[in-house]
């Protein structure tokens, strides 16, 4: 809670030597937090409360005490190690088609979208689980274990000698890749004012398609000079780069207390009151990641189809990513002056409008500019689905909540490589796939539009019984 007056401020190492000590008023009770080696001890005892404040302040007893700047370099790590994790979700659809025509693993397209399933299936098992680890554990140690797992399993992915070990790679690589967004999301909602909170975690994962804008702009001169394998070594720099500074400067924000009335876990999510939402919120995922991941696999390949050689067929994925980068930036400003379902919906209705219109056969121009407002539309829609699942559910709740919608979307971006093989496979040409990432689009703002019903119907009741 912010004071307005405050007793003693420790700052200490665990061993025990003082850092800085500041003697405030008076003393009444403390507080305090761990990050890294280092711990700070507030204590306080002014009732006088800057009630303004306290409306901002994160919510999360931990994470009040910290300072401005830890909470900014703990928000900008999250970011970076969500950029290497959209690096690793988009780098196979760079290199699917050299695996399929350049390695003696007799990939078919079926086989090609089976393995890319793999990684998708390893992210559910992942973000179901993370999430419930973090509201448990703590989200600073399930960040580092997730980054580590992800970005070591990525790298020996350059070394696999057939597709079997390469997808079971993918596979336990996936587990990390999973795990990883909604235990960051769920630190930054509680580092961040409630008013920021929004525009915060869509902002953040601005991280995934810059990640995936990254991997098409390496593709493009790396794999014809150094093979595939390249591709991968690459997304093991998180392990060297960004893990040890988050190792170091990543505060631990103390798990929730659980109480009769705070009890946390899948068994009180899935029941009154939070049921209906928790249901909603992941079939919205599922059908949002099915069309942004089914077009993250199969968009180079698809271009290729429709008569584009593998440079073209790159700079097409990277419009889509570009447009998911710009998707984050224009979604956190609506989200945050509409609030972030109403804009959700819209992004998902432009989603489905952009594909749409590929499928009339444009000027190359146009196609260009509908995945750009494809991936505005797909990404920013998941973007904004994350922050109003952190804002929707209490703080004991939050990482559980993110996880199981995030999980349950998994089960879209599972099935939307393995469709989209099977549609090409079954000779239903490109455009089959385009159909179904549209209607996946268009569901999810019905789903999304349903949640906005719930909401406002909810509201208006409790300001009858408050009037």
């Amino acid at each position: 809670m912010p004071i307005k007056s405050a007793g003693i401020a420790i700052k200490c190492h665990l061993g025990g030597v003082v850092r800085a000590a500041a003697i405030l008023h008076s003393r009444k009770s403390c507080r305090c937090f761990v990050a890294d080696d280092t711990m700070v001890v507030m204590a306080y005892i002014s009732p006088a409360v800057d009630e303004d404040a306290e409306r901002h302040a994160p919510d999360n007893g931990a994470a009040e005490f910290l300072s401005r700047k830890t909470s900014t370099m703990a928000v900008i790590l999250c970011w970076l190690l969500v950029v290497f994790d959209g690096y690793d979700l988009i780098v196979y659809g760079t290199v699917q088609s050299t695996l399929i025509n350049g390695t003696d693993w007799g990939l078919t397209k079926g086989t090609a979208g089976t393995i890319g399933s793999l990684a998708f299936l390893g992210m559910l098992i992942g973000a179901i689980f993370a999430g419930r680890l973090a509201d448990a554990l703590g989200r600073r140690r399930t960040i580092l274990m997730c980054a580590v797992a992800f970005s070591l399993l990525s790298a020996l992915c350059a070394f696999a000698p057939n597709a079997w070990a390469f997808g079971l790679l993918r596979l336990l690589a996936g587990i990390g890749l999973g795990g990883l967004v909604p235990s960051a999301n769920a630190l930054v909602a509680e580092l961040v004012p409630d008013r920021w909170r929004s525009a915060v975690a869509t902002l953040m994962m601005s991280g995934v398609p810059l990640g995936g804008t990254a991997a098409a702009l390496a593709g493009i001169p790396l794999i014809p000079t150094f093979g595939w394998s390249i591709m991968f070594l690459i997304a093991g720099l998180a392990l060297v780069l960004v893990v040890p500074l988050a190792w170091k400067f990543l505060p631990e924000t103390a798990a929730p207390k659980v109480t009769a009335t705070t009890r946390n876990g899948f068994g009180i999510l899935l029941r009154a009151p939070y049921l209906g939402a928790s249901s909603l919120f992941a079939l919205a995922t599922l059908a949002t990641l099915f069309a942004w991941y089914g077009l993250g696999t199969w968009l180079p390949n698809l271009m290729q189809l429709a008569g584009y050689n593998l440079g073209s067929a790159l700079t097409f994925a990277l419009a889509l990513n570009l447009g998911a980068v710009a998707g984050s930036v224009i979604t956190a400003w609506a989200g945050g002056r509409f609030g972030p379902i109403p804009t959700a919906i819209g992004a998902a209705a432009c989603a489905a409008v952009g594909l749409a219109v590929i499928m009339t056969g444009p000027d190359v121009v146009v196609v260009y500019l509908m995945l750009v407002l494809a991936g505005i539309g797909t990404h920013g829609t998941q973007c904004l689905i994350i922050a109003a699942v952190a804002s929707h559910f209490p703080g004991h709740l939050r990482g559980t909540a993110l996880g199981w919608a995030l999980g349950v979307g998994r089960i879209g971006a599972v099935a939307a490589p393995q469709l989209g093989g099977l549609l090409l496979a079954a000779g239903l040409g490109v455009n089959s796939n385009f159909i179904a990432f549209a209607a996946a689009a268009a569901l999810a703002a019905l789903l999304l539009g349903t949640i906005a019903v719930r909401v406002r119907a909810t509201s208006t009741i409790l300001e009858g019984k408050a009037s």
